[in-house]
């Protein structure tokens, strides 16, 4: 294995949209890699979906929307002097987005408020198949035009799927061209139902009421409306995806489902060409666990426990028995934990010939809520990325 260089990956790239299953720490990461990109300099925004509180706190992004917010500097405490660059930070928040987003497509200002006032449209932003995968990649499509920052790292929401943010922009297309949503405008157009839907019509009528219907057929008709600017932008959000000045980073630890749903990421990125930049095993155990002169050291302490306590009970202040109890439990769980870290480098090593560039990050005692452990992280993953 060689160095690999992380700052050359990133400066042929202008975005990275953190994936990963669920739990893993992609929030985390993604912060992490903004703050030590930030401190190599440049103008770095990191947006995040979902982050814990205390590390929203540490980022500035509690209780903001969609307004991006820069980090001061001095927030990093004594590492606050190295920052070259600049480290934004937003947090997605959806129904914001998604207003914005019909305010600009609507044909008149007085549409566009209809539209957000109805409550159809509160309940099909909430609530419609990968809404907020969509608006997230919306937001960073957003911002990209706007071009006023360097880098852009974004984490992506936690789904069911974690694979709906890669197929939202086309969902939302196909949406727009759904038999239903042309059944629903037309029949408000033209008021008449023809033979072959008049007796969903009629069953329809009786279940939901023929006010109900005309709501529903009045709101989709002026949603209909922006259909052709909501379509083109979505496939635009798709390009943006394929774009070659965009990477991914996938984030999963090295457990065994988490890991088996990143090997099906690694493959639908590469399904989808989409270019998949750094893989990150993230809560890895160290490697030292897997040192045979230390396997050999705790098997000691498990067949000599009752030997050794008699040494040492008298020295310890505590009873032989406690003492033989404790050896042998510590024993045991070495041989446990290097067990585990055994499979994890079996699992690695499969992960690792699916992509060439990757690092670990070790497991931390603590949540990480401060800067300047973000920053710590950080730069494990520019100094720890190898390649083959």
């Amino acid at each position: 294995m060689t160095s690999f260089a992380l700052d050359r990956l990133l400066a042929a790239k202008d975005v990275v949209i953190a994936c990963g299953p669920g739990g893993v720490g992609k929030t985390t990461v993604s912060a992490a890699l903004g703050v030590a990109a930030a401190a190599r300099g440049g103008k770095v925004l990191v947006l995040t979906v979902d982050p814990a509180r205390r590390l929203a706190d540490a980022l500035g992004v509690a209780g903001l929307s969609n307004a991006p917010r820069r980090v001061a500097p001095e927030a990093f405490g004594p590492s606050g002097a190295a920052m070259a660059g600049e480290l934004w930070a937003a947090m997605l928040h959806s129904k914001e987005s998604w207003d914005a987003l019909v305010r600009r497509h609507a044909p008149s200002a007085r549409i566009a408020e209809e539209i957000i006032a109805n409550p159809l449209y509160r309940n099909i932003t909430g609530r419609f198949a990968q809404s907020q995968e969509y608006i997230a990649m919306e937001r960073l499509y957003e911002l990209h035009a706007e071009g006023e920052y360097d880098l852009l790292v974004v984490d992506t929401p936690p789904s069911r799927n974690a694979l709906d943010f890669l197929d939202a922009p086309e969902r939302m297309a196909e949406f727009f061209s759904s038999p239903l949503l042309r059944w629903l405008t037309a029949s408000y157009r033209s008021r008449l139902v023809g033979l072959a839907s008049r007796p969903f019509s009629q069953i329809a009528d009786r279940i939901l009421g023929t006010q109900f219907l005309e709501d529903l057929a009045r709101f989709f008709s002026v949603f209909q409306t922006m259909a052709d600017g909501f379509v083109a932008r979505a496939r635009a959000v798709g390009a943006l995806l394929r774009d070659p000045q965009t990477t991914f980073m996938l984030v999963s630890t090295l457990e065994t489902v988490p890991a088996l749903e990143a090997r099906r990421f690694v493959e639908a990125l590469a399904r989808r060409r989409l270019h998949l930049g750094l893989l990150v095993a993230n809560k890895a155990l160290p490697p030292s666990l897997a040192d045979p002169q230390a396997a050999r050291v705790a098997e000691r302490l498990r067949e000599d426990a009752a030997r050794l306590a008699a040494g040492l009970g008298g020295a310890l202040g505590g009873d032989v028995r406690l003492v033989e109890r404790v050896l042998a439990e510590v024993g045991t769980s070495f041989a446990n934990f290097r067990l585990v870290a055994t499979r994890e480098a079996e699992l690695l090593a499969e992960l690792a010939r699916l992509h060439e560039v990757f690092v670990t990050v070790p497991h931390l005692s603590e949540d990480v809520v401060e800067l300047a452990r973000l920053a710590a992280i950080g730069e494990l993953l520019f100094e720890g990325a190898v390649g083959s």
